[in-house]
This record gives C-alpha cells, structure tokens and sequence, in this order.
C-alpha cells in the first residue's frame, strides 16, 4: 500500500514538472506555471470555511432525506413501481439548470446555495438506496420475522447493512455533484464569499493566476474529500470492497 501510494504521489509530482516546464516554455498568461500561481491560494483563506459549510450541511441534508425516503420507496413494490418514472424524470434534470427556480424560492443567500446542493444529493442517494433496499433477500426478512424481530429491528439489523454498498456508491456521486453545486451556486449574483465567489471576482479581473489558483484547491479538496468518504465506507463496510 505505501508503494503504490508512493508511486501515486511521485506521478503527480512528475505531472506538476512537466507542467512547470511545459507553461514556462510558452510564456501564455492563460496558462501560467504552477509556480507563479501556487502562491495565490492564500487568496482563499477566507472562502475556503463558508464553501465546506454549505457543502456539508447541503450533503448531510440531502443525504438523510434520500435514505430515509429510499428505504422507504424500496421496501414497498407498489410505490417503486408507481414512482420509479417520477424519480428517473428527476435524476435526468441537471440540477444546475434549478439554480435560478432556488432564486425565486430562497432569494439570493446560504439558503439557495444549500437548497440547491441539497437537491444535487438527494436523487443520487435515494435511488441507490431504494435499488439497495428493493434488493435484500426475502430469505433474510423471513429468518427475521421467524425470531421475532420488530420492524426496526428489521430496519437496523438486516436492511440497512443489506443496503450500505448501494447507499455509499450514491454517496459517492452525491459528493461530486455537491462539489459542483457549491461552486456553481456562488458564482451566481449576491454571492458574497466562498471559493466560486472568488474564483468569478478573479475572472472579472482577468486574474487568470487566481483563476488557476481556485481550479486546483477544488481539486485539492475534492480529493481529499472523496478520500475521507471512500476510509467510512471502508471501515463501516469492513467485510466487502468498495464498489
């Protein structure tokens, strides 16, 4: 594991080289060195706490209302099947096509910007916790009922372990497109921080060092991110593989 992680970091390294090299050899202000714009991060010192704010609390929202209502669309076949058309009609919507309809509904502010990565995260999760759900062996409900286990007991001991797998590989896609919808909701107007507030001040500027500043934090973050969410998943699904 300390390897392939060394390898990992020494094939970054060598990318960020030839970038170095690459972008001082054609001198373009559009695409300057990791040299001369590394140093613009501290730019977001005040931005970075009120994006994750936003984030984690769009994400943690969105994801309890799809698990609770996953659990409950996919452990009853009639709403699936009456509502599965309802909730693919959704999925399909880009989310960041509702960002001005959470205009009108939350005004400018926090609140649309949760609102919206709150609706990013919803679908994800709930269809992959209703598919997860819908899928758990009858065989495993019936040993169950057979020792007289209450439906939460049920609930706690046999459908939601059944359903984790499922439940994580959404999560997974909730946290990219919160990351998404954090910085989209702050380059809209009336923004007044966050990491997308910055990065569109800096484009109005022509300050393409920012700009370039601003892409690689949020690939810093989402990484990091991603990494964190992918050690739960492992430590809470100890006994089968991140799907």
């Amino acid at each position: 594991m300390t390897r392939r992680l060394l390898e990992r970091w020494l094939i970054l390294l060598a990318a960020v080289l030839v970038w170095q090299v690459a972008a001082g050899a054609a001198d373009d202000p559009f695409f300057p060195p990791p040299s001369a714009f590394l140093g613009r991060m501290d730019a977001f010192s005040g931005d970075i706490v009120p994006s994750l704010v936003r984030l984690a609390a769009g994400f943690v929202c969105g994801a309890l209302v799809g698990v609770v209502l996953g659990v409950a669309i996919g452990r009853s076949a009639w709403a699936y099947d009456f509502l599965d058309p309802v909730l693919q009609f959704f999925r399909a919507v880009p989310p960041p096509t509702l960002v001005p309809v959470f205009l009108v509904l939350f005004s400018i502010g926090p609140r649309m910007q949760i609102a919206s990565i709150v609706f990013s995260v919803l679908w994800p999760v709930l269809l992959n916790t209703a598919d997860g759900a819908r899928t758990v062996e009858p065989l495993q409900i019936e040993t169950a009922r057979v020792f007289r286990l209450t439906a939460a007991e049920r609930l706690g001991y046999v459908i939601l372990p059944a359903t984790l797998p499922k439940l994580f590989a959404g999560l997974r896609l909730a946290l990219s497109l919160a990351l998404i919808l954090m910085v989209f909701s702050e380059l809209q107007p009336g923004a007044a921080d966050g990491i997308g507030f910055r990065l569109q001040e800096a484009t109005t500027r022509f300050d393409y060092e920012t700009v370039w500043a601003a892409i690689v934090l949020l690939g810093l973050l989402g990484y990091l991110l991603n990494a964190a969410l992918l050690a739960v998943e492992r430590r809470v699904l100890g006994w089968k593989a991140p799907t």
